[in-house]
């Protein structure tokens, strides 16, 4: 697993304190939204800021432009380096 990859899905777990997953639990390529991890809209605007906050990046842009980045870990973790110039 790549450590960026890990590394949110510690920060999914602990924002949205969802104590009884591991970051194993969660597939990198599943859903976060919906039938896969089942986050909710409150859940897209915690882990939001949580993102933009732990990883110091401004999420700007469209809703629809941010939902497709929104879409899993793997989708937020290229955000992530894109916006960090990775």
């Amino acid at each position: 697993m790549d450590s960026l990859e890990h590394e949110i899905k510690e920060l999914i777990i602990e924002a949205l304190n969802l104590e009884d997953l591991q970051p194993e639990d969660i597939d990198t390529d599943a859903p976060l939204f919906g039938e896969g991890l089942g986050l909710d809209s409150i859940d897209s605007l915690e882990l939001g800021l949580a993102i933009k906050n732990h990883f110091n990046i401004k999420l700007s842009g469209s809703s629809e432009e941010l939902r497709e980045h929104f879409k899993s870990v793997r989708t937020l973790a290229d955000l992530i380096r894109n916006l960090q110039g990775a």
